[in-house]
């Protein structure tokens, strides 16, 4: 009985102490690649994201901060830009990891010229929003949801449009799944699957680390720390509901978000019209970029069937 006892004690103490170790392990990978820290993005985003690209110069629109509060209480702002002509189309524009609305500035730009309504969010725990951390579209999508609300609040008859890039595209294809209402289209441009999967591939990369157990503890903590474990952010998941027409776009040299990743989303996706522009030679997030008047040219292709009169 004795020795069952001590035996007892034993395990209870090893597996203390790899608890106490995984979420050590766990709490720095969630800091290192979710936790806004002094108002600057996560580390994660110096290894990630090129230090060089600079924010787009401001669209010369007629604009207004806007401003809501989410489920869990944040304050979260966003700009609202007015096209020169009155008009029910709305576009809501997601940007991408570690960034802020003022990177969806040239897109705006475009939208605008082609008399949609603008919306630029900066997403929770990003530029003038509050929050500590990112949730990688979870948490974002529902925010998306409210500020897709608001804009019916302001026009009744708004036909909206979701287009967002990277973590942006994640939180919109996340989002088209919650039934948004007056929903027309979405563009995701070069989302991931799954977070998860996506940080185990970053994991390897910057690391040289393997999945398993870190990402486990990874997965612990972020659901300690925000509500959700990193793996619930699977647009993967989401694609398969989604009602309304969706185009994929994605370059085939992205190495943050591989090639695969787009044929794999719109196998699963259950979008009753959806369609792809595969943009050749283009990395992460510069499909835009590689070409803008081809990229304009395919975006308004596709959306203006469903949000034009």
């Amino acid at each position: 009985m004795k020795k069952n006892i001590i035996l007892i004690s034993i395990i209870s103490i090893i597996l203390a102490v790899l608890f106490v170790a995984g979420y050590f392990v766990g709490d720095y990978f969630v800091n290192f690649a979710l936790k806004r820290t002094d108002n600057q993005p996560p580390q994660a985003t110096v290894n990630i994201a090129d230090p060089n690209l600079k924010a787009p110069a401001r669209p010369n629109f007629n604009s207004e901060i806007w401003t809501i509060k989410s489920a869990d209480g944040l304050n979260l702002y966003a700009t609202y830009f007015l096209p020169e002509n009155e008009s029910h189309k709305w576009a809501i524009l997601v940007h991408g990891y570690g960034r802020d609305q003022t990177f969806a500035y040239d897109y705006a730009e475009e939208y605008l010229k082609h008399g949609y309504n603008v919306l630029t969010p900066d997403l929770r725990a990003s530029g003038t929003s509050e929050g500590t951390y990112l949730t990688m579209g979870t948490l974002e999508s529902q925010d998306i949801a409210i500020w897709a609300a608001k804009i019916l609040e302001k026009d009744s008859q708004a036909k909206i449009v979701l287009h967002g890039v990277s973590m942006g595209a994640a939180t919109v294809m996340m989002a088209s799944a919650q039934n948004i209402q007056n929903l027309c289209a979405v563009v995701e441009d070069c989302g991931y699957t799954s977070a998860y999967d996506m940080f185990t591939a970053q994991l390897k990369v910057i690391f040289d680390l393997p999945e398993f157990p870190i990402m486990g503890f990874v997965d612990m903590v972020s659901h300690m720390k925000t509500g959700y474990p990193i793996s619930k952010a699977s647009p993967i998941r989401s694609v398969i509901m989604i009602k309304v027409p969706i185009l994929f776009i994605h370059g085939t040299e992205d190495k943050l978000v591989p090639f695969e990743m787009m044929d794999k989303l719109y196998r699963f996706c259950g979008a009753p019209v959806k369609e792809k522009f595969v943009v050749e030679g283009a990395g992460h997030a510069d499909s835009k970029v590689k070409n803008p008047q081809k990229y304009f040219e395919q975006v308004f292709n596709f959306i203006d069937r469903y949000t034009n009169d």
